[in-house]
């Protein structure tokens, strides 16, 4: 296929737009997921998986995927590398044969739709590099529009005006007369989904759009996804591997591990710590719900150091700990502020105190004997409010039994060598 000016374009028109050519990882979605009250049922489906195998050959890679979508819903596929999203996305575009199951689009069965048709209904937008030759940007994102065009590909004022707002939408619109082989990973992944955009789809299927981008662009994307969903009726289905940002956009999450779907359901269903150290096999206290971050392994062996913090004021004491292998012990925390909860992933032990309680003898005496046994103290909080008073207990028993004590603030690059120069 050429582009104007006999440019070479070397995207390939399959029956969902134009895509790259170049294979990807694997996928897999989800069970009975239609019979979930996600999304209004007066909704009709935008699409419908039912019983589909999907695989590269004769041998299915995921078997028996079922998944209901409706518009303006985000629904979000998550796993392990290899696990089949990838897959899983390409078939339901066209562009694997599938071994099993049945794909509707809008209610009839995807075989049915003539491919022109599909290419107006549908928008797939990969990670593959597309291999291009002396084209633009605009370019591109103009290749979105030629399902709407004639024969001869010709875009008139209205497809020039899908494009502009693609790009614009993007946030693109500067690269248009850029040569789109030489602009970065993460423009190139935001040009591409303008031309996915331009498409003007009903149905979007994207596979890792964020990958590529940095914190600002990810935020972006996923809220012009969030918006297209909600002002266009779009139905999104998306492959992540940021779980943090799965649990903020999707609607509904289908979550994939060795050839079949492990669990799915609303964000707040699936994100929990069980279900995450079962879906990518890490322990359960390595991810945290209320922040959908993984945190890493917490350091083995005795509490050497005792942190005393608070309402946030530990985090970055207690991963800089963590980091630099350094086992500790804090407390009184609430069971549910920020340091509370980040305590259950990374300290050997954690001192609570029931939310909105003051902090009672109890506490402070639990406390007290875990910190006489370590050998160095972290003060992280700069002052004692009325509810956390009692913590100012523990700087006078760890003063008294001589244990060297590091008054708040801590510059998070001196808390750990100052423990290690200590001990």
């Amino acid at each position: 296929m050429t582009a104007k000016g006999g440019r070479a374009f070397s995207l390939r028109e399959n029956g969902t737009g134009l895509s790259s050519d170049e294979p990807r990882e694997d996928g897999n979605l989800s069970r009975s997921l239609r019979e979930k009250k996600h999304v209004p049922l007066s909704q009709p489906l935008s699409l419908e998986l039912r019983g589909l195998d999907v695989g590269h050959g004769s041998r299915p890679l995921v078997r028996d995927v079922c998944l209901a979508v409706r518009p303006g819903q985000v629904v979000a596929l998550i796993g392990p590398n290899g696990s089949g999203k990838t897959t899983i996305l390409r078939t339901v575009a066209g562009q694997l044969r599938r071994l099993g199951g049945t794909v509707e689009l809008f209610g009839r069965p995807l075989d049915d739709v003539p491919a022109a048709e599909r290419a107006r209904a549908m928008s797939v937008m990969l990670t593959g590099r597309p291999h291009t030759e002396l084209l633009t940007c605009r370019d591109v994102v103009e290749a979105g529009r030629y399902p709407f065009t004639g024969r001869l590909g010709v875009l008139g004022e209205k497809d020039h005006e899908a494009v502009r707002e693609a790009m614009s939408a993007a946030g693109v619109a500067e690269l248009a007369e850029r040569d789109f082989s030489h602009v970065s990973d993460g423009q190139r992944q935001r040009v591409l989904l303008a031309r996915a955009l331009a498409q003007d789809p009903r149905v979007l299927l994207l596979d890792e759009p964020t990958s590529y981008l940095d914190v600002r662009s990810q935020l972006e994307m996923l809220e012009l996804l969030r918006r297209e969903a909600r002002e266009r009726g779009v139905a999104v289905v998306a492959s992540l591997h940021e779980i943090d940002l799965a649990q903020r956009a999707a609607d509904y999450v289908i979550c994939v591990r060795d050839g079949r779907t492990v669990f799915q359901g609303t964000p707040d269903e699936v994100f929990t710590a069980e279900r995450m150290a079962e879906l990518y096999d890490i322990e359960p206290s390595a991810f945290e719900p209320a922040f959908g971050s993984v945190e890493l392994a917490r350091p083995k062996g005795n509490p050497e150091v005792f942190v005393i913090a608070g309402g946030g004021s530990g985090a970055a004491c207690f991963r800089r700990l963590a980091r630099d292998g350094v086992p500790f012990a804090t407390g009184v925390l609430y069971e549910h502020d920020a340091d509370g909860l980040l305590a259950r992933s990374l300290a050997l032990r954690a001192v609570y105190e029931r939310d909105f309680e003051p902090v009672g003898e109890r506490a402070v005496a639990e406390a007290r004997e875990v910190l006489l046994g370590c050998r160095r103290v972290i003060c992280c909080v700069s002052a004692f409010g009325t509810t956390n008073a009692r913590n100012a207990e523990l700087l006078d028993a760890a003063r008294e039994a001589g244990i060297p004590v590091t008054s708040a603030p801590v510059p998070p690059h001196r808390v750990s060598r100052d423990c290690i120069q200590a001990m």
